[in-house]
């Protein structure tokens, strides 16, 4: 029960921070991307909090062992730059650039009741059913875990 308050917590407190920051705005993001127009440092300004307070803490966090609500911490060992990955990467970042959409912001506005994340959100969730269902069929190459 305390791993689902913290979760919801987190949740909640990046939920807040992007939506004070103007991230639930498809039209952000996409000033942002537009640098040959209006473009929109904003987006740069967030990367920036966020990298920034990631270097700052993330190290401090590690020292402590093992995360406050569960026995270890969960970090992916794969070091490989393969086809999957570079695909699912231009993938997202062409859904990214053409909606002005990502997974976290899209659930803010749809919460928000943002006309645009509700199309959105199912076509998303689409998505990630399909990604799972191909990761069922395709086989495992060496090195990589099969998911679930």
């Amino acid at each position: 029960m305390k791993r689902i308050a913290a979760a919801f917590f987190a949740g909640m407190v990046f939920g807040i921070g992007l939506a004070i920051s103007g991230m639930t705005d498809p039209n952000v993001v996409l000033g942002f991307l537009d640098v040959a127009g209006a473009w929109d440092p904003a987006l740069a300004f967030v990367m920036l909090g966020a990298v920034g307070t990631t270097t700052l803490l993330f190290r401090l966090v590690l020292r402590r062992g093992r995360p406050v609500f569960d026995p270890d911490f969960h970090f992916s060992m794969s070091r490989a730059l393969d086809r999957r990955l570079v695909v699912g990467a231009g993938a997202f970042g062409v859904g990214w650039g053409l909606s002005g959409y990502c997974p976290g912001p899209v659930l803010v506005g749809a919460a928000a009741g943002m006309w645009t994340a509700l199309v959105f959100v199912p076509a998303m969730i689409a998505g990630a059913w399909l990604q799972r269902r191909m990761t069922r069929i395709a086989p495992v190459t060496p090195g990589r875990r099969q998911t679930e």
